[in-house]
């Protein structure tokens, strides 16, 4: 540090040996006082240390901000509360807590703003830059980067000073606000890295006070990390330019200034980052898969971070914080994996063991295998729309995917049942179907070990009061997401006038088989409880006998076009039974694939509704997704809400997407 600080007085024309007293700055080192070189020396230090002081004043009011906003949405939560399901059916929320007219009042100010926001936000925006990214999304990032970029060059004094060079006769330094400016992005850069963590971690502090799932901030998660990456680079230019040409004698300033220890962890540090930066590009994961990306992203960023606090320590008040943060997230994901593991052993001892599961396997050549995995476990039930993360031991230990039970977590002598099912790509889940092919040629009732971290993600159905119509509308495996709300809702008390709907594409009628049992549950229960289901096969040009149940009608459709649909090649097929309620509809064709009509199947749906508002359950590809976002957002009218309407209050829930 002591040799950090010769350099720097060096460089800033101080001598300390003839100070009074030396004037302490938050952030940056000691200045003597009082100043002994050149007037415009003197008159550059002040603007130097005038605008460090005044950079940290901004990085202090943009935490406050952030502070302030979170604290006001934690707020907000409680004084406009969404009705509780639970409570609702315990008959909490009734007159004895609040009078009818202070909740009425409350719940309509409620929806009929949540109404409007997810009309005009909820759509996404400028696809070719941000991808599938909601209005709102965007929105936040533009008002974080404008902060940044006002601020930047708020309060700076643009002036140039032309100084003599100790010693030097004939040769001058030329001083300009460069400097200033190029200190004041690179302590902002300091500034935002607790906030970039705090936005990549798992075990979210921001998810317990929003209640929004951790998944939500992966999008400014990445774009405050290409901020930062801009920042980093402008600094290390601007410094560059000034040591290299502004100040002489040239070049031996440029080796002197390149040898200096800060100076080498300066560009370790930018290196880093870059490097960061290349490998998180969608070409960057292509090339070396999206697990070494996971891996070497989270080594590189506390490496980061450690040739920061090299390059300029006086800044650790925002690196202690990301290290904490980070190290926080660690811990919790290690111990709560453990806490799931540890059990008794067979010989009665205990230790970590772990989850074997059976597998099924359904071959497809044409678009990958898809394998189903049941198991139970002792642990804790989880909520209804969480996830945990699965690691295939058998595969690799090193490798980790996130993935959704398609069943209700009910806890049964101790014990609470898992199942899942996953298409098998590339990587991971193509070793996981190979694993499941081989094991079950070998033995009927084959199994593998997993291990399991979680579970992560907020409850979808903590809001589901008995008013609201439910609508599911999956794509191929995201039948998980939205499976065990429609299992949930046959468990309950049929509600009338409720309308349930769910609608499910599929490449071939065979895919019924991965959730067979479960459909056939909800068919069961399907006229109590008044579900519809629909189920759209996009890829078959010919009829198959379905192997799920012979109680499924199958009709053809020609009503595919609309929102990301083609046209369809369709074909007579017969019907079982016509008093189904669940029916197949094939819209696709041998070669091609077609989707359905989302736009006619919502608002129709919207408009056939009885009372009460609408949540839409979604889960599939992200074409789907952001035609549902368009539609669902056409769909919502504040003005009807606030009227009394409440069929206009139509709420869309994604899977690892942003709740509205």
């Amino acid at each position: 540090m002591a040799a950090m600080e010769s350099h720097l007085v060096d460089r800033h024309i101080q001598d300390l040996t003839t100070a009074s007293n030396l004037e302490k700055h938050w952030g940056y080192v000691d200045r003597a006082i009082p100043c002994t070189n050149d007037a415009g020396s003197c008159a550059y230090l002040d603007q130097v240390y005038a605008n460090h002081d005044l950079t940290m004043v901004y990085s202090g009011i943009f935490w406050s901000i952030i502070g302030g906003v979170l604290l006001l949405w934690a707020i907000g939560r409680q004084v406009f509360p969404s009705p509780r399901a639970d409570e609702v059916f315990a008959g909490v929320l009734d007159n004895e807590k609040l009078t009818k007219r202070i909740a009425e009042r409350r719940s309509r100010i409620r929806m009929t703003a949540a109404s409007l926001t997810r009309r005009y936000l909820l759509p996404d925006s400028v696809r070719f830059v941000f991808g599938r990214t909601t209005r709102l999304q965007v929105l936040i990032l533009a008002v974080l980067a404008g902060y940044l970029f006002i601020f930047s060059f708020t309060g700076l004094t643009y002036e140039k000073w032309i100084t003599p060079v100790k010693n030097k006769v004939g040769l001058y330094n030329t001083r300009t606000t460069l400097g200033p400016w190029s200190d004041r992005i690179g302590v902002f850069a300091y500034a935002l890295t607790p906030l970039s963590i705090m936005l990549s971690s798992r075990e979210s502090i921001l998810s317990l006070i929003t209640g929004l799932p951790y998944q939500s901030f992966n999008f400014l998660h990445r774009w405050l990390g290409y901020i930062i990456v801009i920042q980093g680079t402008l600094h290390t230019i601007a410094w560059t330019i000034i040591e290299v040409r502004l100040y002489q004698p040239q070049p031996t300033t440029a080796q002197e200034w390149i040898k200096q220890l800060y100076m080498i962890w300066g560009v370790v540090a930018l290196g880093l980052l870059l490097l960061l930066f290349v490998l998180s590009t969608p070409w960057g994961i292509r090339l070396t898969g999206y697990e070494f990306f996971r891996k070497a992203h989270y080594v590189l960023a506390m490496v980061y971070i450690g040739a920061c606090w090299g390059h300029w320590s006086n800044l650790k008040c925002f690196l202690i914080p990301g290290l904490a943060i980070w190290g926080l997230d660690r811990g919790v994901r290690y111990f709560r994996s453990a806490l799931i593991h540890y059990q008794y052993l067979p010989d009665g001892s205990m230790g970590f063991r772990a989850a074997h599961a059976s597998l099924t396997h359904f071959p497809d050549a044409e678009h990958g295998d898809v394998v189903r995995m049941d198991f139970k476990h002792p642990q804790d039930p989880w909520k209804v729309g969480q996830h945990f993360y699965l690691c295939f031991s058998e595969c690799s230990i090193w490798q980790s995917h996130p993935f959704t039970p398609l069943n209700l977590p009910k806890v049964e002598n101790g014990l609470v049942s898992h199942s899942y099912i996953l298409r098998a790509k590339k990587g991971e889940t193509k070793k996981v179907a190979q694993l499941a092919a081989k094991k079950l040629a070998e033995a009927p009732s084959a199994t593998t070990p997993l291990i399991l971290s979680g579970s992560y993600g907020e409850s979808i159905v903590e809001h589901l009061t008995p008013d609201v119509n439910v609508l599911c509308v999956a794509g191929g495996t995201g039948i998980t997401y939205v499976l065990p709300v429609l299992l949930g809702l046959i468990e309950k008390k049929e509600v009338k006038d409720r309308k349930v709907q769910l609608v499910w594409a599929i490449r071939k009628k065979d895919d019924i088989r991965w959730i067979e049992k479960e459909l056939n549950g909800i068919r069961k229960a399907a006229k109590a409880h008044k579900i519809e289901v629909h189920i759209y096969v996009t890829r078959e040009a010919r009829a198959k006998n379905l192997s799920s149940s012979d109680d499924i009608s199958e009709k053809g459709d020609t009503t595919s076009k609309g929102a990301g649909a083609c046209c369809s090649a369709t074909s007579s097929i017969r019907e079982v039974q016509s008093n189904s309620t669940i029916d197949v509809q094939r819209i696709g064709g041998e070669g091609f694939d077609t989707h359905p009509n989302l736009e006619r199947i919502v608002k129709e749906f919207v408009e056939g509704t009885v009372k009460g508002s609408t949540t839409v359950y979604a889960s599939g590809p992200g074409g789907m997704i952001s035609d549902l976002r368009r539609v669902v957002a056409s769909c919502n009218s504040g003005a009807k809400v606030w009227k009394g309407d409440e069929r206009y209050n139509v709420q869309l829930v994604c899977d690892d997407r942003l709740e509205w």
